[in-house]
Order: structure tokens, then C-alpha cells, then sequence
């Protein structure tokens, strides 16, 4: 069975497959329900099965990809209730890394996340999927970091990675024209020192789209 393999020999290969795998996933570059081989993944990385195996181990620990009874490892078609659970997830621990962020939100910081947001709207009049939800994160990310609440941000990526192919699949449903107005909000609510309306902002900015797909 691959998940009761021997450790991996090869750590630093292992390593690079798993973060590399990873980072595909959490945006949106494989389609949910996508089946994945080991050998196919070897290729992609330039690596032996055991890396790959490893990789896959730890990625379906953390939800990212489903491991079935016979064998078959694919990126997760996630249910509707699944969907709520996720999205409010994402409410509770943003809304809260967002408030302990903004005593820490200085003006350097809100420029910087101006320019991702920037690149979020360039992503948009691309039509690039993929872009977008990087560019994305990327925004939340930036401005999360200040909470200085590791625990919780390593929680928050765990959920954005099992949502990576859903927010691919959403993207794609709502065939969206213009940024996020939310993300406006969210700047603006930092610049005033907002606390309310940033809550407010970040909780309609991560679940409203989530709920859609949902319905």
C-alpha cells in the first residue's frame, strides 16, 4: 500500500516534490478530481518513486489529495457541505488573523498590498485562472503575516490548499471581469484603522465566492 512505504532515503528531493506539488495545488493548476501517478509525478520533478511516494503521503495528510482504497491518488471533488465547512473555516481564522495583523499594518505594508492587488486586477483582464488565485493569496498572505500568529496562518494555508482545485473550478463558474471590491475595502478599513471594517471585509472576501459554488 503507499502509504505503509519505508521513510524516504532522499529527504532533500522529497522536500522539493512535496513544497512543488504543494504549491500547484493551492493554486488551482490541477483541475479537482485530477488523478496523479507516482511515475507521472517523478517525470514532472526529475525524481525516483520514493521522493514522489513521500510527497503524496504527506499531501493526502493534509487533505490536499485523496488516497482511495484501491490505490488511486487525485486532487479532492469537494461536496457542497464540504465547501461550507471550508469557507467558514477561512472566516474564522482570517477575521482573526486580520484584526491581530492591523495594529502592525503600516503604511508600507498597505502599499504593498495595493501592488498585489494591482496584479490581482491584471490577472483578471488576463483571464488567468491561476494568476489570480496566486496573486490572491498573495494579498492575504502579506497582510496575515503580521499577525505574528504562525500556528494559525499554517492553518490557513492548510485550508487554501485543500480549496486550491475548487477555487480553479469557482473561478471558472463565475467569469469574473473585475477585482475583488472587497479587497478595496480591506485596504481602506487598514488605512483608517478599521477594526469592524476589516473584519467585515475579510469575512465577505473569503466566503462569498465559496458559498456561490456551494449552492
Amino acid at each position: 500500500m503507499l502509504l505503509n512505504t519505508r521513510p524516504d532515503p532522499t529527504p532533500a528531493a522529497h522536500d522539493r516534490v512535496y513544497r512543488g506539488l504543494r504549491t500547484r495545488i493551492m493554486h488551482g493548476e490541477i483541475a479537482p478530481g485530477q488523478a496523479l501517478t507516482l511515475r507521472g509525478i517523478g517525470t514532472q520533478f526529475g525524481v525516483s518513486m520514493t521522493p514522489a511516494r513521500e510527497a503524496v503521503r504527506r499531501l493526502v495528510a493534509e487533505g490536499a489529495l485523496t488516497l482511495s482504497s484501491s490505490g488511486r491518488v487525485a486532487t479532492p471533488e469537494l461536496s457542497n457541505d464540504r465547501i461550507e465547512e471550508l469557507a467558514a473555516l477561512r472566516s474564522l481564522i482570517e477575521v482573526e488573523l486580520a484584526s491581530r495583523a492591523l495594529p502592525r499594518a503600516h503604511m508600507a505594508l498597505i502599499d504593498r498590498m495595493a501592488t498585489i492587488n494591482a496584479t490581482v486586477s491584471e490577472m483578471v483582464v488576463k483571464q488567468d485562472a491561476v494568476g489570480y488565485i496566486r496573486a490572491n493569496l498573495e494579498f492575504h498572505r502579506a497582510l496575515y503575516l503580521r499577525a505574528q500568529a504562525p500556528a494559525m496562518l499554517a492553518m490557513a494555508e492548510t485550508v487554501w490548499l485543500q480549496l486550491g482545485p475548487t477555487m480553479r473550478a469557482l473561478y471558472g463558474r463565475l467569469r469574473q471581469k473585475e477585482p475583488p471590491h472587497n479587497h478595496r475595502l480591506i485596504l481602506a478599513a487598514l488605512k483608517a484603522g478599521d477594526e469592524p471594517g476589516l473584519r467585515l471585509a475579510v469575512r465577505s472576501d473569503v466566503t462569498q465566492g465559496l458559498r456561490m459554488l456551494a449552492r
